[in-house]
This record gives C-alpha cells, structure tokens and sequence, in this order.
C-alpha cells in the first residue's frame, strides 16, 4: 500500500480492510512504520518505534472491534506497555521499563489496536507545549516553526501527519484539547470516571485527569471509546455506562440544542482576533443547523486566582509524589540534572505543600464542579474556542520558568490555555473540532464543545453534524505522509 493511499483512510477504514482480508495487521503496521520512518524526523512526534511481535498482533485476529488491527502510538505517560519504556518525559525516568499492562493497555489489545511506538509528552505532561530536554520539541505539521501544543502534543502531531490515524493521549488540564486545536485533529475528554486511570494512578491528579485519544475523524474517537469505557471495581470514580455505542451516535442528528457561547475566558487573557472572527463563524455554523446560540458566560463559583492556586496545589502534590517514588526507583536525585526548571520548581512547591491546603483545594475544585453544572440546568452545550490564540513558536512557551515557582508555573500554563482547565475540574465532557484554520499563516483553529457530565453522546452528534456541515478530512498539512509513496 502506498502511504498516499493508506492516508486517505482513518482507523475504522484501515480495520475493515483488515476484517475483509484485503490487508493483514502486520501489512499496516509496516506501511505506519514505513510513514513514521519518513515523516517523524520533520515533527519529532514519536520518540520511539517498534515493530510489532505475534503476541502485539494477535488479538487483532481475535477482536470484534472496528479498530481491530489498526496502527497506534501511546502516549509517554497515562499507561503502561509491558517490557517498554515509560519515561514520562524527564530524564528523572529515562530508561524505565513498565513490568507489566496497565488497565487501559489491556484494553487497548482487547480491542485489536496495534501498538508501534511512545508519542513525545512534556515532562510529566505539565505544560501547553511539547518540548522536553530528553526528547527535544515536537513540531506542527502545519508550520514547523511553531508547537504541536501539549501534553499530548507527539499524539496529536502524529495523527496530524498521517502516521497513523488514531493515537493515544490524556487530559488533566485540556492536553487532549490543547493539541488538537493546535494541530488540526479531533479529541474528545471525557467526562471523569468514564475511561479508568487505574491502576497505578487510580485519581489521576484527584479527579483532574482523563485519558482516551487523538483522531482525524469523529467515528474513531467515538470507536475508541466504546472500547475503553467503563471503571473497573473499586475504583474512586465511576459512571453509569452509556446506552449503546458512542459509534452509533456519531450519525445521528442531535436536533435542537441551546448553546451558549463563552468568546472570553475567566482569566483575562484576551481571545485573538483571528480566533473570535472564527467563533463567530462557528456561531453561525451552528445556527445554520438549526441550533439556539447565543452569549452565556459560565460561572466559575470561585475567582480565577482562586481556582489557578488550588489546581496548583493539586498538580504540585501529585507530581512531587512521581517525583519521588521515580527517583527512588531510578536512584536519581531530582535535580537540574534530572529535571527542567519549571518541573524542579513544581516538585519543590509540592513538597511544601501540607494536608489542610489539600483539602482547600479539594473543596474548591469541588466547589467550581457544583457551579459549572449548574450552567447545564439552561444549556445543552457550552461553546467556547479551544484557545485564545494560535499555536505559539517554538522555544517561547517556558521563557523565564527558571526564575518561577511552582505556583507560577501553572498560572502560565493556565493563562496560555484557559478555556479548558476548568472542565477538568468540574469533571465534564470536553471536545476540541478542527473547524477552521487562521487566513494568514494557515494554522489550526479548533472550537471548544463542552457537555453535562455523562453526555458524551451529545457531543459525538454534533461533532458528527460538524464533520459533514464543514469537512475537515480533506486538508493536508505542509508535514503529510501522503507525499512520500512507497
């Protein structure tokens, strides 16, 4: 198969040529292995390949999933893959070897996904772009000048390229989002407790964290979706299953919905120009369906500080207990041989931080959950862009972070992204759709849906609506694999 071919497919194409035997697994795996050997070295998305053995292969055979087969990549964090790396980002970890599957990997292989590679985080995934000391930066493939955005910034470049179709991510603070605006995919949070964290990170950050994927089509995250929902038991977070596959919804028309529109997020970090003239066109986008739109602001409960401080106090805590339990396990010290500054400084605020501040913040972001839904009691929908500007240049994101505290450091990531955070908080259903992209420099510009808590449905029909009203699938980056035949 020629990559200009194999590109024209997303995951579910590639899995029903598997199931009609008209290719093999191990046949797509070359062709993706054959793209990432051509393509990876412009964009730095995947930090490490592999060709798959019998027993990655096998349950492709053996599943009846719609993804049965199909090339993927795992992100550098959120899972683990028996007798491979999981660094995490930092060289802290560089070398460590998971021992055994987490529970999302298990499901990975149950439903026939054939994993190839790790996808380029940042370290410890906190920060809104990919560019790590042990890894270097991840590009954009549609300007190499600028990030792919982050955490799951290699997944989202990867997929944007045509590595393969469908790749692994997560999201504490909008890192499935964040880069699918960035580089012009689809990616979906869902709501918290739907997909399990467990086990080795049960909470995920107390609740802040969710993990499903990248995609260039609705269908394969809808798939994908079907074939990881679900806590196992005992977990801290659950929720009730969904009524029939996410797949199916994907077709269906959602009728008429009430969606209140957010062009200003709470932090008052100013929406560019270029983003706000396409919200307005995804305003009338929306009405052109037949959809109520109008200006709403959610209430955040809390002010804006408030809520950047205790998510800091969240993310510090969790990240200095990785931090320790890695660097005991590695015989490393944190250090600035092992860490970047801004991650030093986070582990530094983390361990300073003391049982009664934990629970402040746990009440708050209790308190912004409470708040948020009450929005949903007047709106089916909340939409908001992705972000408030462009995919920034590469090398500019963490200008002065050596000089920051840990605090500090997440009120930049928050202040470069903050339309999404706060979703992570409320536990709440979140997609980025690759609508537009900016006249001038040809950049990605993703909108924000966000959904009441279990909707997940919802927003797979109007992203399917989406998809046909205004088709995404045809647009080529500068980076594509298309361009290289085999």
């Amino acid at each position: 198969m020629k990559l200009s071919e194999y590109v024209q497919y997303d995951a579910i194409g590639l899995g029903s040529l598997i199931a009609h035997g008209e290719m093999s697994p191990r046949e797509l795996a070359d062709t993706a292995l054959q793209a990432c050997a051509q393509i990876n070295p412009k964009i730095n998305a995947v930090i490490e390949s592999w060709s798959p053995d019998l027993a990655d292969v096998a349950p492709a055979r053996e599943s009846n999933s719609p993804l049965a087969g199909v090339p993927f990549l795992i992100k550098d964090v959120g899972v683990a893959m028996a007798g491979r790396k999981n660094e995490f980002g930092s060289r802290l970890a560089q070398g460590f070897t998971a021992a055994a599957d987490s529970l999302l990997m298990r499901r990975f292989r149950e439903a026939g996904l054939v994993t190839l590679g790790r996808t380029a985080t940042p370290e410890f995934a906190w920060s809104g772009t990919t560019e790590s000391t042990l890894c270097g930066p991840t590009r954009n493939p549609w300007n190499v000048a600028h990030g792919a955005g982050g955490s799951s910034g290699g997944a989202a470049a990867a997929v944007a390229a045509g590595i393969v179709p469908l790749a692994h991510a997560t999201d504490a603070a909008g890192s499935i989002r964040i880069p699918s605006a960035a580089s012009g995919v689809f990616g979906l949070k869902p709501t918290r407790g739907r997909v399990s964290n467990g086990l080795a990170l049960e909470e995920a950050i107390n609740g802040l964290a969710a993990q499903l994927g990248v995609s260039r089509s609705v269908r394969d995250s809808a798939a994908l979706l079907d074939a990881v929902q679900g806590a196992a038991g005992g977990e801290p977070y659950a929720i009730a299953p969904p009524v029939g596959r996410y797949l199916a919804q994907v077709g269906i028309e959602p009728g008429k919905l009430r969606i209140g529109v957010m062009p200003q997020a709470w932090g008052g970090q100013r929406t560019q120009a270029c983003v706000l003239e396409r919200l307005a066109e995804a305003v009338r986008l929306c009405a052109s369906l037949g959809h109520e739109v109008e200006e709403a602001e959610a209430p955040l409960g809390v002010s804006w500080e408030a809520f950047v401080h205790a998510s800091s106090v969240l993310w510090s805590a969790n990240i200095a207990t990785w931090i320790d339990g890695i660097a005991g396990a590695m015989g490393r010290q944190p250090d600035l041989a092992t860490l970047e500054p801004q991650t030093l400084a986070v582990y530094r605020t983390g361990r300073g931080i003391g049982a009664i501040e934990m629970v402040h913040a746990l009440d708050l972001r209790n308190a912004v959950t409470r708040s948020v839904a009450a929005f949903f009691s007047r709106y089916d929908l909340l939409l908001t862009p992705t972000l408030p500007d462009l995919a920034p240049v590469l090398g500019t994101y963490a200008a002065g972070a050596e000089t920051m505290d840990g605090h500090q450091w997440t009120d930049r990531v928050f202040g470069s992204s903050p339309f999404t955070p706060v979703f992570n908080a409320a536990g709440l259903p979140a997609m980025s759709v690759p609508l537009f992209q900016d006249a001038a420099t040809g950049l990605p510009i993703g909108m924000q849906f966000v959904a009441p808590a279990g909707r997940e449905d919802v927003l797979f029909q109007v992203a399917g609506q989406l998809e046909r009203s205004l088709p995404w699938a045809g647009r080529e980056p500068g980076v594509w694999a298309s361009t290289v035949h085999a």
